[in-house]
């Protein structure tokens, strides 16, 4: 009917999107507007900053020609205006990085972060610095474009046979950051002394003492920038599929190495200058896209703006807040802070399509004998426990100690063991539950951002009670791990507990923790110096009581474990099929995960927020052909404590006298069997 109410809005929607079209034609409208609204913010951040630093009067003079004599346009010439222009510099080559890599691996989460390229630049500046400071002097760009390149490569070869898919990308490239960031935290360690300013400069600080950084960025970015320019319409083309690519005559791999290099070049071009500037390529890339730029060309001019708007927005602010103190603390640290939440946001809103889970493809050995199988894992956890408790170096070398030579060491020795151990079998339970729960074989408390939110947890108790004792610390942190697994799965619910949700949901939690750690960190903060030594995962401050308690919240966890066991066999069924067995689906969820969030918080304060051991030990267990959940608990169980005690035992050994933290070993040791995993799917 002509005067139906629907059809009558129906006509005057279309009439107004006509009517849109015609004043407004294809264009971003909405990525515009948020463009000058960030502007506008800067600006007047900009603006405020300024009126303290120096009069109005005289901004054009301190601009153009600064009297030397006065020291306060002496600052703003070489201090203020610089970091200014390279805000905006760094900000733009990210957006721009990130809108290419995006295009290039036709990822929508693809970004400098998420694909391992500002951990590999980053360490490899921290190798460049310790171990051959020479190089340095022949380019920093150069050290940190190695080490982008290293990183891309990893990642490409873990998740080529998968055909660079969204899912094996991202997975990939949390990989490579994840033990990238290890191998720095384990050099951090070892060389403290010469690497705890680099820490804090590389979280993105931004301070400058004159133009030198603006004058060595400017003509790099444009010459990635203006390489980017000139491939616009192969880069379009590359958002086909293959082989349509290829009917048009497009060689593929020329132009996708060639807008990945560019892109790789802007990101390390970033990090020599300034450090790792989190979050800031995808947020913007991500907000152009959302923003109506839907043309490559929109978006490569859209997120260089957004980024370079952001980027300033987000400096000024923090100079606006801390004032003189602004120089100590790292923007790219507040930026990532910023970041995490927007890709918790952006997560349920982007199309990256399903892919089956990993290794439930692969037809894993099965055993009729798994009790032969445990016996052959608990024996040599029994011989390794052994030779930590009586042997290890000493004044005359390698040595066994028996009697009264072992009377003052285990006093010292049983506590780290005991407490390696509990914590290798609690994470490894936890890793095993959680797999189980969501039927993704890549789920553990490391890689979901669990251990982050333990650790989130135990860092509020640290800092909002005036003695945080072991039992606040446990309770606070079993908090923190159970609502990030709260915010993990409610994200994930939305797509079915699809993979990839789960899984960079556990990216953002992650980063928001290590953005939190590295603003304490630059604030001097005494308690943030205690946490950073505690994130290693160390052992060494484990005390008799710690040990106990530890090890009596262990036994009791473990001992409620087989209450579960019927529930994590029916559980990979499926919904439908578990509720048809007469079993409360929510109700079951609800305890599994208050169980995985004790173990998750137990052992998170004893050996630190990464370590790999829930996702390693329960895929070991299955590759030696335990398959039902019983045997494979107490197999995950066996093998989790071997690795942990193991990693203990090298940790205080190998460098004798000094030690490496049981974490980071762990960490060193998981890294390469989860890529060997990676690779095998």
């Amino acid at each position: 009917m002509a005067d139906d109410p629907a059809a009558l809005a129906e006509d005057s929607r279309l009439a107004g999107r006509r009517w849109s079209r015609r004043i407004f034609g294809n264009q971003p409208v909405a990525a515009i507007l948020l463009c000058a609204m960030l502007s506008a913010a800067a600006v007047a951040a900009t603006v405020s900053n300024l009126t303290v630093q120096l009069p109005s009067a005289l901004w054009l003079q301190s601009l153009t020609a600064p009297d030397i004599d006065d020291m306060r346009q002496v600052l703003v010439h070489y201090a203020f205006l610089p970091r200014l222009a390279v805000s905006l510099l760094c900000g733009a080559a990210l957006g721009l990085a990130g809108t290419v890599l995006q295009q290039v691996l036709r990822n929508p989460l693809a970004s400098p972060e998420t694909v391992g390229v500002s951990a590999g630049a980053y360490l490899a500046l921290a190798l460049a610095t310790l171990l051959a400071p020479s190089l340095l002097a022949y380019g920093r760009e150069w050290v940190a474009l190695a080490g982008a390149f290293v990183a891309i490569s990893a990642v490409f070869a873990l998740s080529w046979h998968k055909g660079l898919s969204p899912l094996s990308v991202v997975l990939a490239g949390l990989v490579v950051s994840l033990y990238a960031g290890a191998v720095g935290a384990a050099l951090i360690v070892l060389r403290h002394e010469w690497l705890t300013s680099l820490f804090i400069w590389g979280a993105g600080s931004l301070g400058q003492q004159d133009w030198t950084t603006t004058l060595w960025l400017l003509p790099r970015i444009g010459a990635a920038a203006l390489v980017i320019g000139l491939m616009v319409r192969p880069l379009t083309l590359l958002g086909l599929d293959d082989e349509g690519a290829r009917s048009l005559g497009v060689p593929l791999g020329v132009y996708r190495f060639a807008g990945l290099a560019a892109s790789v070049a802007l990101i390390a071009f970033v990090v020599a200058a300034v450090g790792v500037v989190g979050f800031v390529g995808l947020a913007a890339a991500s907000l152009a896209r959302i923003g109506g730029a839907r043309r490559l060309s929109q978006r490569l001019v859209m997120a260089p703006l957004i980024g370079a708007a952001l980027l300033w927005a987000a400096d000024q602010a923090v100079q606006l807040a801390t004032g003189a103190q602004g120089d100590l603390l790292p923007t790219g640290a507040i930026t990532a802070l910023l970041g995490a939440p927007l890709l918790l946001w952006l997560l349920p809103r982007l199309a990256l399509g399903l892919e089956i889970p990993a290794l439930t493809e692969e037809r894993l050995p099965r055993t009729g004998r798994p009790g032969l199988v445990l016996a052959t894992i608990g024996l040599p956890l029994l011989l390794l426990l052994g030779l930590a408790l009586l042997y290890g170096p000493g004044p005359d070398g390698w040595t066994f100690a028996f009697g009264d030579q072992l009377q003052p060491l285990l006093s010292w020795r049983w506590p780290r063991v005991s407490a390696a151990l509990a914590a290798g079998a609690m994470l490894a339970l936890a890793g095993l539950m959680m797999q189980r729960l969501t039927g993704n074989p890549m789920a553990s408390p490391e890689v979901l951002g669990i251990s982050a939110g333990a650790a989130l947890g135990m860092m509020v108790a640290l800092f909002s009670l005036a003695d945080a004792g072991r039992p606040a610390q446990t309770a606070a942190a079993t908090v923190g791990a159970f609502a990030a697994l709260l915010v993990t799965l409610a994200i994930g619910r939305r797509a079915a507990y699809a993979p990839e949700r789960l899984l960079l949901a556990g990216v953002a939690l992650t980063a928001l923790f290590d953005a939190l750690i590295l603003v304490l960190t630059a604030t001097g903060d005494p308690r943030a110096v205690k946490l950073l030594n505690w994130l290693t995962g160390s052992t060494y401050g484990v005390d008799a009581g710690a040990a106990l308690l530890t090890g009596a919240i262990a036994f009791c966890l473990l001992l409620l474990a087989p209450l579960f066991l019927r529930w994590l066999d029916m559980l990979p069924l499926g919904s439908s099929a578990v509720q048809s067995l007469g079993v409360d689906v929510p109700k079951t969820r609800l305890l599994v995960l208050l169980m995985v969030a004790a173990l998750t918080a137990a052992s998170t304060l004893i050996v630190g927020p990464l370590t790999f051991i829930g996702l390693m030990a329960p895929h070991l267990t299955r590759r030696l052909g335990i398959a039902r959940a019983l045997p494979q608990a107490a197999g995950a169980v066996l093998v989790g404590a071997l690795i942990m005690v193991a990693a203990d035992w090298i940790g205080r050994t190998v460098i004798f006298p000094r030690q490496v933290p049981a974490g980071l070993v762990a960490t060193l040791i998981g890294g390469p069997v989860l890529m060997w995993l990676l690779r095998r799917r």
